[in-house]
């Protein structure tokens, strides 16, 4: 069992030492003299404290001492156990600075608050006194409060329905002399025996109130339910449309690509407040309504929430299709309430993959715009948006089993090849030039191709490619969109080729500080990009 104390007990005390701590009396000389209170039966311990451990020193009085002397179980009281009272409350919505209250609701609670156990409290009050008239002064004035009780309220809480009980006078003992008095003391006690009617409750249950602001349906396909959702949904391709192909060359499309809708995979249906996306680029997050970006400020939106929002608290949390999340608390950029500022939880984002050696690439170009000579000193890795050097690249499905592959160039302009057969790469040979009379690079696959297979090949073409892109002895360097190379230098080398590469891969662009992942068909925003509803949040 939790531990719990709630000192309930200790506050019917701190009543019955309140109610007794206004008194006070008249001395000889017309003064009031207000009579302290505490909590402490008369034994010699408190005695020699009191006396300030010396038997030469009168005691101070007059005085009061409140102590306990009975604690029992009322069974009279008792009432069913098992019974829980369910109270609904409504709360008066406060400012965000929580100092004044608004016009409109606030949070709502259920309160569930379980059956107190009834008890009575037995208290004595000890009125210490040097005089007879000291005594008739104060009990006069205890005496005329109760009639024959007096109310008392252990707290002003308004859930808590045992605050409210009574006091009553059970005894009097006027006098702690005997007959005769003797010398030995100058102190005379006269003590009241109270008892009040006492409840221990329990803990409450509380439960807050929410109200549904998004409602996530799942859909079902025809052969069950669906749980995937298309990657390309969660974040912008960084080069999102495949090369346009001229029916000779490949050409890099420079197009840039917009998010991609889910696709007829969808499994999951969206509805909240506006149904909102989100963008969400450079540490910045904007509402996205109807094409618009920013089309609501933060604050506007906020408003319909009944949650409270607490600037650098509240977490934004963008769900991965994987099901991990991307947290970064938030606060409103006061000057461009359209803008939330986020400061991501480094620890949530995934972690770079190592390849050959090391962690994240250095700048991310276009071959046909930018020459690396210069920057051969740092030996940089860079990711390609498009091709280097002349590549031929064809496709097909094949009608019947096939062995060979006639790809309609000459053996002698080929330096290379690479073949996919239904997307996977496969291992071939080429018929040498000396068994092809007609001089055509023709590729040889021993294992055969099925029919109905879709083929995918590759031509290394030797040309003479850009000098930009020459390694030092002067030979061509060939590589394709996607591709990862590093200047080693003396020559480049493809350290991530895109085309062979199926698992989920992370790299950071050290020269920006943005992630990006490859999909196993594009690279696209690590976490950056656009949400669609449902895939982001706020936690409060």
């Amino acid at each position: 069992m939790e531990h719990f104390y709630d000192g309930q007990i200790r506050r019917y005390l701190t009543q019955i030492v309140r109610l007794l701590s206004q008194f006070s009396y008249k001395d000889g000389k017309g003064n009031l003299v207000q009579i302290p209170v505490t909590y402490g039966d008369l034994s010699r311990q408190v005695g020699s404290i009191l006396r300030d451990n010396s038997e030469n020193k009168v005691p101070s009085a007059p005085r009061m001492a409140v102590y306990i002397t009975g604690l029992e179980m009322d069974t009279t009281r008792l009432s069913d156990s098992s019974y829980v009272n369910k109270l609904n409350i409504r709360e008066r919505a406060v400012d965000a600075n929580g100092v004044e209250y608004l016009r409109k609701e606030g949070k709502n609670y259920t309160v569930e608050r379980l059956m107190p156990t009834p008890y009575n409290l037995s208290v004595n009050v000890d009125i210490w006194t040097t005089n007879t008239d000291q005594k008739l002064q104060i009990l006069e004035q205890i005496f005329m409060l109760f009639n024959p009780s007096l109310e008392i309220q252990t707290t002003d809480n308004y859930i808590d329905w045992t605050s409210l009980s009574v006091l009553n006078i059970e005894n009097i003992n006027f006098s702690s002399r005997s007959i005769p008095t003797g010398t030995e003391s100058e102190i005379d006690v006269a003590t009241l025996g109270l008892k009040t009617p006492i409840y221990i409750s329990p803990p409450v249950k509380v439960k807050k109130l929410g109200v549904i602001t998004k409602i996530i349906t799942a859909i079902f396909a025809e052969d069950g339910l669906e749980i995937n959702i298309d990657d390309s949904a969660y974040a912008q391709s960084l080069v999102k449309q495949a090369p346009i192909f001229d029916g000779v060359n490949a050409v890099p499309s420079k197009l840039p690509g917009k998010r991609e809708a889910l696709t007829s995979e969808t499994t999951l249906v969206t509805t909240s407040h506006n149904n909102y996306d989100l963008i969400f680029l450079n540490g910045i997050a904007k509402l996205l309504g109807k094409g618009i970006v920013g089309a609501e400020t933060w604050t506007g939106y906020l408003k319909s929430i009944p949650e409270v929002f607490e600037s650098g608290i509240t977490e934004l949390r963008l769900q991965r299709s994987n099901g991990y999340e991307i947290i970064g608390t938030v606060s409103i950029n006061t000057l461009n309430e359209t803008e939330l500022v986020v400061n991501i939880d480094p620890d949530t984002l995934p972690d770079d993959t190592y390849i050959e050696g090391r962690t994240g690439i250095d700048y991310i170009i276009d071959p046909l715009k930018f020459n690396p000579s210069s920057k051969y000193s740092e030996s940089p890795r860079i990711l390609l948006l498009g091709n280097v050097g002349h590549i031929h690249k064809d496709s097909f499905t094949t009608e019947n089993t096939i062995f060979e592959i006639r790809t309609g160039k000459l053996f002698t302009d080929i330096v290379g090849e690479t073949v996919y057969v239904n997307g996977v790469k496969i291992n071939v040979d080429i018929v040498p030039e000396s068994d092809n009379p007609n001089g055509e690079h023709i590729i040889k696959v021993a294992a055969g191709i099925a029919a109905g297979s879709l083929v995918e090949y590759e031509l290394y073409l030797d040309q003479d490619g850009p000098d930009a892109w020459k390694n030092l002895n002067g030979t061509d360097f060939a590589a394709s969109a996607n591709d990862i190379v590093e200047w080693d230098g003396t020559k480049w080398k493809i350290v991530f080729k895109a085309a062979d590469i199926i698992v989920e891969t992370f790299v950071t662009n050290m020269n920006t500080s943005t992630q990006y992942k490859w999909t196993g068909s594009e690279w696209i925003l690590s976490f950056e990009g656009e949400y669609p509803d449902g895939t982001w949040r706020l936690a409060y």
